[in-house]
């Protein structure tokens, strides 16, 4: 008996230009794991449309009327916490990425490189992983580096060195069945730590844990 495929990412694609969301649209209709069931020509709009039963992937213009992108990412956040959310930009701006990122992005495609990279973010983003330009890699690294001359206390050792373990695995990319395979410990184990993990951090997914590992030196910035 066959697995049956498991039901394709539904994405609500905001952008306030129509043939830019015509263009990104069949980009994203093209793969079989993804379908985009909702479009927003601003920022409200796009709030109004990202019901938490129908939307699994937000993916939004920063640069929107009404509510730019970060604003509605934010309202998104608060209201339906299980969405994820991907920004667009034209710009390769460190405020924005951070800012982005402070709304609960969990990442930032640049509009010259979507035809690239946008497919790769949204499967990042539903897989509760980072997607992050070789740009702002470098200015998480520079962030990093800033907080570091600057003497900022870094963070206090909260966890349980299993839980320290499975939060350098985590900021390494590896998937929960890995961790179980190289821990000798279930995949639900896995789950378990992690949401513990996220509990005791005050954190959200993947991207916050990566970021607080380099802080916490449990992996190289």
């Amino acid at each position: 008996m066959t697995t049956p495929a498991p039901a394709p990412t539904r994405i609500l694609l905001a952008d306030d230009h129509a043939l830019v969301r015509h263009g990104l649209r069949l980009i994203l209709d093209a793969e079989p794991d993804l379908v985009v069931v909702a479009e927003a020509a601003d920022g409200a709009e796009a709030v109004d449309a990202a019901g938490p039963e129908s939307v699994d992937l937000a993916i939004l213009d920063i640069a929107m009327p009404r509510l730019t992108g970060i604003q509605a990412a934010r309202e998104i956040s608060q209201r339906a916490p299980r969405i994820h959310i991907l920004m667009l930009s034209m710009y390769d701006n460190e405020q924005y990425f951070f800012e982005s990122l402070k709304a609960g992005a969990s990442g930032y495609v640049l509009k010259s490189v979507a035809d690239r990279d946008l497919i790769e973010a949204c499967r990042a983003s539903v897989r509760g992983e980072p997607f992050l330009y070789p740009g702002a890699v470098t200015a998480l690294i520079r962030d990093y580096l800033q907080r570091d001359r600057r003497g900022e206390r870094q963070p206090d050792r909260i966890l349980t060195t299993r839980e320290e373990e499975i939060v350098k695995l985590i900021a390494e990319s590896h998937s929960s069945r890995e961790i179980a395979e190289t821990l000798g410990i279930s995949v639900k184990t896995v789950e378990r730590h992690r949401a513990n993990i996220l509990q005791k951090l005050g954190m959200r997914d993947r991207l916050d844990l990566t970021r607080y590992a380099i802080r916490a030196g449990l992996v190289e910035p």
